[in-house]
């Protein structure tokens, strides 16, 4: 599928978009979300080495987008490439049940408790286009708890080439700002206003087939693709 002019500059909008442009800072525990992309595992592996957190928590089971590149769980692969980049284990837990980014919150939350961690402050670790939904996510399931947003220091066209496969980035871009539109309605997250330049980016990338992540039927979908 050829990607348009238009289409390229709609998927950077939505990137900039997901993007919190949070400033890393001294935080209680680094959490870093379960994905496909071991870039979170080496970014959340680079901030413990900084000094940004004295413990980290990786989070995630499976999923078919993971099940054959990571058999025995996110958490568990996030936490070996972080040992073997140089994080010692006593700093390393994981939560190896969660499969959507509410429960890598309220499982990664239930694991801290247990281990008797304070926490007052969490640097939240994800795919870059994951940072602003998973901001949401955690304000909405954990009051009381500052979160700042982190993830891979890349540029869109680095990802892209990173993942070599342009469609399926730009499916993901958009997916991830349905679930913006929709998802507070829901509980599942904070309301974060979605300005309305990224809304209409986001509707003309759906009328141009990116759509293959988004939640069929949910609110936020054009009608033309619901």
């Amino acid at each position: 599928m050829t990607v348009s002019s238009q289409s390229w500059s709609d998927a950077r909008l939505l990137w900039e978009h997901h993007l919190m442009h949070h400033d890393p800072r001294p935080c209680s525990v680094a959490i870093g979300l379960g994905s496909h992309d071991l870039g979170v595992a080496d970014a959340t592996a680079c901030l413990y080495r900084r000094g940004m957190a004295p413990l980290i928590l990786f989070t995630g089971a499976t999923s078919p987008t993971t099940r054959a590149r990571m058999p025995r769980g996110e958490a568990v692969h996030y936490r070996e490439r972080a040992l073997g980049l140089g994080v010692p284990d006593h700093a390393v837990l994981i939560e190896p049940r969660a499969r959507n980014t509410g429960e890598n919150i309220r499982f990664s939350r239930a694991v801290l408790d247990e281990a008797g961690v304070p926490v007052s402050s969490v640097l939240l670790v994800s795919k870059p286009y994951e940072e602003r939904r998973a901001h949401a996510t955690a304000r909405r399931l954990w009051p009381g708890v500052t979160f700042v947003s982190a993830s891979e220091p890349v540029t869109f066209e680095q990802y892209l080439a990173s993942v070599q496969d342009d469609r399926m980035v730009i499916d993901m871009l958009v997916g991830a700002l349905q679930r913006l539109l929709i998802y507070p309605a829901r509980g599942f997250m904070a309301a974060d206003p979605v300005p309305a330049e990224v809304a209409a980016a986001y509707e003309r990338l759906c009328r141009a087939g990116f759509t293959s992540r988004l939640i069929v039927g949910g609110a936020g979908v054009p009608a033309a693709e619901a």
